[in-house]
C-alpha cells in the first residue's frame, strides 16, 4: 500500500502516534519517528520512547529512523524534512499528532498555559506543513493527516487552549486541501477518541466522569491507525474532511454551514434583532455540551 513512500509521524514514540508508526510501516512505508520525549504537559526531553519506536520497526523488518524535534520550532519542522529526504529520498506523508495538554478552567488559565498548547498543537502543525509544502508542490503529491479533537469541534470543560488550537487545526487543514489541491497534494483531520497518557491527565471527579474515562481505557490507540493508513494511501482521493474514530466506529463530521436565515427588507436595529432575528433562529441554538454529552452510548 506504501511501499517506497516516507511517512513523518510526529509524536511518534507513546501512544496513537507510536501506533500509527507501526502500522504505516507494516505496509512498506519508511517513516521519521518523531517524538521529543516530553511530559504531558509538554516540560523535559527523553530519546527512548522515538528509538523503542524505531527498533520495533526494524525488528519486524521495516524501514524507521528517529528524530527528537521539537514540531514548535520551525528549524526542527525543516529538519524533519530534511532527514527524510536524505535518508530516504522522499517525503509523502506528514502526520500531525504531536501534542501536549495544559488544562485549566479558563479564569485560572495563564498566557504560558494558553502559549505552550497553541505552540505545540496549531504552530506545530503550521511548522511541519510550512517545511513541506515546497516539496509536495514540486513532486505534485503528498498527503496531510491532522489530528483535531472533539474538545474543539463540540467543547469540552478547562481546554480552552486546547480546544481552539484543534478547531485552528481544523482551518488549517481545509486551507491546505484548498490551497494544494492543484498540486494533487490532500488534506484531512482526525479525531481521535483513544486512551493515552494526554486523556490520563483529564480530572475526573464526578462518578459520571469516572464512568466516562473507564469507557474511554476500552478505546486503544490501536483502532485510529487503519484510517490514518488508508488516508495515506496514494490511491485514496479523499480531502478536506474531518473524521471521527472511536473503537470499531468511524465518523464523518459535517463542517459549519448556514442551517436558518432571516430577513428583514428595511434592514436590521438592534431592537429588531432581539424581537425578531434572535427568537426566530433560538429553535436552532446548539446547548453548551460536550463531546460526552452527544457520544452518550458505549464504544461499539
Amino acid at each position: 500500500m506504501l511501499e517506497g513512500k516516507a511517512v513523518i509521524v510526529t509524536g511518534a514514540g507513546r501512544g496513537i502516534g507510536r501506533d500509527i508508526a507501526l502500522m504505516m510501516a507494516s505496509r512498506g512505508a519508511k517513516v521519521i519517528v518523531n517524538d521529543l520525549g516530553g511530559a504531558a504537559d509538554g516540560g523535559g526531553a527523553d530519546a527512548t520512547p522515538a528509538q523503542e519506536v524505531v527498533n520495533e520497526i526494524e525488528a519486524a523488518g521495516g524501514e524507521a529512523i528517529a528524530n527528537f524535534g521539537n514540531v514548535a520550532k520551525p528549524e526542527d519542522a525543516k529538519s524533519m524534512v530534511e532527514q527524510s529526504m536524505d535518508t530516504f529520498g522522499t517525503i509523502d506523508v506528514i502526520v500531525n499528532n504531536a501534542g501536549i495538554l495544559r488544562d485549566v478552567i479558563f479564569h485560572k488559565m495563564t498566557e504560558a498555559d494558553w502559549d505552550s498548547v497553541i505552540a505545540v498543537h496549531l504552530k506545530g502543525s503550521f511548522n511541519m506543513a510550512s517545511a513541506v509544502a515546497p516539496q509536495f508542490k514540486m513532486q505534485a503529491s503528498g498527503s496531510f493527516i491532522n489530528f483535531t479533537s472533539t474538545s474543539g469541534l463540540i467543547g469540552n470543560f478547562g481546554q480552552a487552549n486546547y480546544s481552539a488550537a484543534k478547531m485552528g487545526i481544523v482551518g488549517l487543514s481545509k486551507s491546505l486541501a484548498l490551497d494544494m489541491a492543484r498540486f494533487n497534494v490532500r488534506s484531512n483531520c482526525i479525531a481521535p477518541f483513544a486512551w493515552s497518557r494526554l486523556i490520563g491527565t483529564i480530572p475526573a471527579k464526578t462518578e459520571a466522569e469516572k464512568a466516562r474515562v473507564e469507557r474511554i481505557k476500552e478505546m486503544t490507540p490501536a483502532k485510529i491507525a487503519p484510517l490514518c493508513v488508508a488516508l495515506a494511501d496514494p490511491s485514496c482521493d479523499v480531502t478536506g474532511q474531518i473524521f471521527g474514530v472511536r473503537n470499531n466506529e468511524i465518523f464523518l463530521f459535517s463542517q459549519p454551514r448556514p442551517i436558518r436565515s432571516v430577513h428583514r427588507g428595511e434592514g436590521w436595529t438592534p431592537e429588531t434583532v432581539l424581537e425578531h432575528a434572535i427568537p426566530a433562529m433560538k429553535r436552532d441554538f446548539y446547548e453548551l455540551e460536550r463531546s460526552g454529552d452527544i457520544f452518550t452510548w458505549d464504544p461499539v
